[in-house]
């Protein structure tokens, strides 16, 4: 098996002797995949034989369904999705990434067992990316074991791409290291290696992976099942569900794009990892427009926004807590005052929840459980406290404190208390993950007939709010989180909605939650007195539109490019004299911008020439420029312009402000247009 590396062929098992540091980690490397290499070989024997029985003595003509009801005969154990694509057409065989069996995913070379509904799934589908992003990172884990003889953790798909997860007893990986990674992988792609699928006992996984602590434990800890299924792609043998692509040169662009320190599973006490991230493609072309995608994102991104408009900063003396500037802090209050005056629209009630609460209430909602390695907690007095990460059992308590009649319900109470997170240093990522923040949470106690009213009503909170940004956004519904409290069956009752919105990148960001809550309730012991007098448990709906305000600061930010719109604006307005004899002047319409609520400056200096102050003023992205003259001056007037150089002519100062101010109670996104 050959390789090319640094421009010449090499034999992959010389790959790890290019430098004498790396001489026992490639001993330990060839003699491990030769092992597990000739185990798989012996195990795929063991599996084929079984199937090719199995195939002899229930083989049959099987119905499949395509989806527009058209339906096709095969052969039931022979008969591949891949091939049912070749007979539809060359394009679509070609193009099929992966393939929906009777709703499941699967190997477009996997033989089907029954009659079926089939449909051919492509990159441009999100199951399609999963699948092949998912070949991607087994790609690079083939790569980072070659290069560095780790030992392989986790390695899958995310919603931008994917990443690999190793450990490296003795190493690191470093920035410099992914030119030499990435070629590693374009020379597995070039080899086409399949991915080749066998079901395996549990009791030979063990034997097979005994050399991987870390498979070990996921075997010991996941698989509870008698067999797993195993994957191989060129020398790396993996543990996994899949499905796969039909073969590594499917992935015909590639590339690394960053690498950083994570732990097994995520946990700091645990074993650091050496994790690297990347994307790929079916086509050349894709990869680049992503490229071009990715430099105009990065002209957007909100940290150097935030820097060049000192909205805000971060500290190592409180990592993860940011650093709002009076710019920054315009912005985030705005937000929260845009949620309130819809709260009192639509009969939330505001509350203010403590911050510090003991790990009994932690447990009695069960998050103690699940979730107290991404809690701060601390002793006090010889019992342990901790800072809430969420705020609905504080609600619950609320609800609880005295009896509730049916006549209060549905009871709707808003909380912006500040949370708290515990989330890894390594995961930290400026607005968008973040350990201290705080967001738009309510929480609505109900009876069971209301809830689809009030469902409505948080749709209708989401379509309010999403518009006035300008967003797009689409909803998908799931039932039960992993992990998750309480009893399966509730679980069964319960619904979650996510909302995803676009950005004008066409990026997708999860902010949104509308999720319905039997379980806390139960936990906390809630009723109320229906109308019959007798005792009855409400639901809990959960019920977030901004999300966390950081996270949502950010992605405005990005998606605004820092042009913000008026009603949010840091910059609203800017007044700029003509010349010196008119400053007083110009500092009089100041104060009274100021006084009228705006955030406004001046810029007085008497070295910079006019067009330089204005043009200055519409690179910093101020709505409006009030410029004032001798005759501005005599008149009490000012003469208007815009950050996109219309000029609306000389207005008296009252009609400015009564313009502006109706511009931003309207909240609308072109405020300069519309002067």
């Amino acid at each position: 098996m050959q390789f090319w590396l640094l421009g010449r062929s090499v034999p992959w098992r010389r790959l790890l002797f290019c430098c004498p540091a790396c001489s026992c980690k490639a001993r330990a490397f060839s003699e491990h995949t030769a092992s597990r290499l000739s185990s798989f070989e012996k195990l795929k024997k063991v599996h084929n034989a079984r199937f090719a029985e199995k195939a002899l003595a229930e083989g049959r003509v099987i119905k499949i369904t395509l989806p527009d009801g058209r339906e096709v005969q095969g052969e039931a154990l022979k008969t591949t999705p891949y091939q049912v694509a070749l007979q539809i057409s060359n394009s679509l065989a070609e193009n099929a990434v992966t393939a929906q069996v009777n709703g499941f995913l699967y190997d477009l070379d996997r033989p089907l067992e029954g009659d079926s509904t089939l449909k051919l799934l492509k990159f441009d589908s999100k199951e399609g990316q999963a699948v092949f992003w998912h070949s991607s990172a087994h790609i690079l884990g083939a790569a980072l074991e070659q290069a560095y003889g780790g030992l392989l953790c986790h390695g899958p798909s995310t919603k931008t791409g994917f990443f690999y997860d190793v450990y490296l007893a003795n190493g690191t990986v470093s920035e410099n290291d992914l030119p030499r990674l990435e070629d590693l992988c374009k020379a597995i792609i070039k080899e086409k290696h399949p991915f080749e699928r066998i079901e395996v006992a549990r009791s030979d996984l063990l034997e097979l992976f005994k050399y991987n602590e870390f498979k070990m434990r996921f075997i010991h800890e996941q698989v509870k099942t008698p067999s797993a299924t195993v994957y191989r792609c060129g020398p790396i043998v993996d543990l996994c569900l899949g499905p796969h692509v039909r073969h590594t040169g499917k992935i015909k662009a590639l590339k690394l794009l960053k690498n950083s320190s994570s732990y097994w599973k995520g946990d700091p006490s645990q074993e650091q990892l050496q994790r690297v991230y990347g994307i790929s493609f079916p086509d050349v072309w894709q990869l680049r427009d992503w490229e071009k995608v990715q430099e105009n994102a990065s002209s957007r991104d909100h940290r150097s926004i935030g820097k060049a408009q000192e909205l805000f900063f971060f500290h190592d003396m409180s990592p993860g807590s940011c650093f709002f500037l009076p710019r920054g802090a315009q912005i985030y209050t705005a937000l929260m005052d845009f949620i309130k005056n819809e709260y009192r629209k639509r009969g939330f009630m505001e509350v203010i929840s403590p911050n510090i609460y003991s790990v009994k209430l932690w447990e009695t909602s069960g998050h103690w459980e699940y979730f107290k390695k991404n809690m701060f907690s601390f002793p006090v007095e010889s019992k342990i406290f901790a800072l809430k990460p969420m705020n609905c059992p504080a609600h619950c308590l609320m609800f609880d404190h005295r009896p509730r009649s049916w006549r209060e319900l549905p009871l709707r109470l808003a909380d912006f208390g500040v949370l708290h997170r515990n989330e890894p240093s390594g995961s930290l990522s400026g607005l968008t993950r973040v350990r201290r923040f705080q967001q738009d949470d309510a929480h609505i106690f109900c009876a069971m007939e209301q809830l689809e009213g009030e469902i409505a009503g948080c749709l209708e909170f989401l379509q309010t709010v999403y518009s006035t940004f300008g967003f797009t956004f689409t909803f998908s519904l799931s039932t039960r989180p992993d992990p998750f409290l309480g009893d399966a069956e509730l679980w069964d009752q319960a619904e979650k909605i996510d909302v995803q919105i676009s950005d004008a990148l066409g990026r997708y960001h999860q902010c949104a939650t509308i999720q319905l809550d039997f379980q806390l309730p139960i936990r906390f012991d809630l009723s109320y007195t229906s109308k019959d007098k007798s005792a009855q448990r409400p639901v809990m709906i959960h019920r977030a539109v901004l999300g966390s305000v950081e996270r949502m600061v950010a992605i405005l930010a990005e998606n605004y490019a820092g042009k913000w719109p008026l009603w949010l604006s840091p910059f609203q307005v800017i007044v700029i004299p003509v010349v010196p004899s008119v400053e007083a002047y110009a500092h009089e319409v100041h104060q009274r911008v100021h006084e009228a609520g705006f955030m406004v400056d001046i810029n007085a200096d008497p070295g910079t020439t006019l067009n330089r102050k204005i043009r200055n003023a519409q690179l910093a992205h101020y709505n409006f420029l009030l410029v004032v003259g001798e005759k501005e001056r005599e008149n009490g007037t000012v003469n208007v312009r815009t950050q996109d150089n219309k000029q609306h002519g000389e207005w008296t100062l009252e009609e400015v402000l009564a313009r502006l101010s109706d511009l931003c109670a309207s909240r609308t996104r072109d405020a300069e247009q519309q002067f």
